[in-house]
């Protein structure tokens, strides 16, 4: 029989964990530093939001980079470039050039290769689950339980950087944990295909991605449902609740409603990938979708702060089962070949939406205040989990079809 190798899997979780703590970094970084170069805060948005279309774009086409350069070569690539886009802000600063154009140029690059690696890692995960012989619940829930710490501990990382040597040379620690994530996906022998040769033009191959996402019933029901829902959820947690506590003046309860939140969902995560394989999975999605409707219902009906707190650490515990479910449905109905393609279609989605929600919540505060935008959040997310518990798309979404060479045949 064939030894289990762990090693893979722990070299690839690794190079998560730095990658998503680099990118937790730059959230923070970022704007600090376009404040210190401009003293503008609308300069400070800007440059965050100057990286939503790069994004979307390098998702769109990542699954082709994927799918014809082979998984690690994409993951070692796209950490690579990430670093020099890191170090360039440092070395800016060396030269004296720093300027609020050039911060905008490297984060505008980081945004470009930064969807490319998270889609090649997350199109390794069948891969090394099956060199280690884990279920795929148990890898995607500790995959997305590493991703949410990462961003957990990444902002506090970041303080710590920039109160210890300052914003532009805290990009140097950014770029080395770049540096380590490429070294370690490189030099572990990935369980992977080769690279596949492919005359059909990159567009053809794109679009095919995303037929793959549409035509699988189960497929297709749980990218959109669970896409609406983090939409309407995050749209809460990053426009909603900023500003109804910045008119409170009370940065720090913000502060920690945004980590029970986080911290309740890297165990919720966990707690999936150990007992996922033997929970059903629709119950487990239509919780999941249901618990990110719970805090704008308790803010109509409560509006106090105990009762958000709890709140909050109850959503993010029960959806953190939504994305490894969604990732374990496409990983077994998809065939090795067409992976990296469907995962950028599912990025993709999401990258497209989540700035839409952002939209839509700013401009209903403004327009009707806080609590009907929190009451019309709740009517739709409660409306995408009653979708989800009666459409007959999800019966079947525990029994994988039939793939040539995916890992629900193996």
């Amino acid at each position: 029989m064939e030894r289990r190798d762990w090693v893979p899997f722990l070299a690839l979780e690794s190079a998560t964990l730095l990658s998503g703590i680099g990118n937790g970094v730059a959230a923070i970084a970022l704007p600090w530093l376009t404040l210190q170069l401009t003293d503008d805060p609308a300069a400070a948005g800007l440059v965050v939001a100057a990286g939503a279309l790069p994004a979307l774009a390098a998702s769109l086409g990542s699954g082709v980079i994927i799918d014809r350069l082979g998984r690690q070569r994409t993951s070692v690539g796209s950490d690579v470039f990430s670093a020099v886009s890191a170090a360039l802000i440092p070395l800016f600063g060396f030269l004296n050039v720093l300027s609020f154009p050039l911060v905008m140029f490297a984060s505008v690059i980081g945004a470009v290769f930064d969807p490319v690696g998270v889609t090649a890692r997350e199109a390794m995960l069948p891969d090394v689950a099956r060199r280690a012989k884990l279920e795929l619940e148990r890898v995607n829930g500790v995959h997305e339980a590493i991703w949410g710490l990462a961003w957990l501990v990444g902002p506090g990382i970041a303080g710590v950087l920039i109160g210890w040597v300052g914003a532009t040379m805290s990009f140097l620690a950014m770029a080395a944990g770049f540096v380590v994530s490429a070294v370690l996906v490189g030099a572990v022998c990935m369980p992977t295909p080769p690279a596949r040769e492919g005359d059909a033009h990159w567009l053809a191959d794109a679009i095919e991605g995303w037929r793959c996402l549409l035509r699988s019933a189960p497929i297709r029901s749980t990218a959109v449902l669970s896409t609406v829902a983090f939409t309407l959820a995050y749209s809460v947690v990053g426009v909603v609740l900023p500003v109804v506590y910045e008119r409170q003046d009370r940065p720090e309860a913000l502060g920690v409603l945004f980590m029970a939140y986080s911290g309740a969902g890297v165990i919720g995560a966990l707690a999936y990938g150990a007992l996922g394989s033997r929970v059903p999975r629709r119950p487990a999605f239509v919780v999941g979708l249901g618990a990110t409707a719970l805090l704008p219902v308790a803010y109509v009906f409560s509006p106090t702060y105990p009762v958000q707190l709890v709140v909050m650490a109850v959503a993010g515990l029960l959806a953190a089962a939504v994305n490894p479910i969604v990732n374990v449905v496409l990983q077994e109905r998809v065939s090795d070949e067409m992976r990296g393609r469907a995962l950028s279609a599912l990025f993709a989605l999401a990258y497209a939406a989540y700035p839409v929600g952002y939209a839509a919540a700013g401009f209903t505060i403004k327009a009707f205040g806080e609590t009907a935008t929190f009451t019309w959040m709740g009517v739709a997310t409660v409306a995408a989990a009653l979708w989800a518990m009666f459409t007959p798309a999800l019966v079947d979404m525990s029994a994988p079809e039939a793939t040539s060479g995916g890992p629900g045949a193996s």
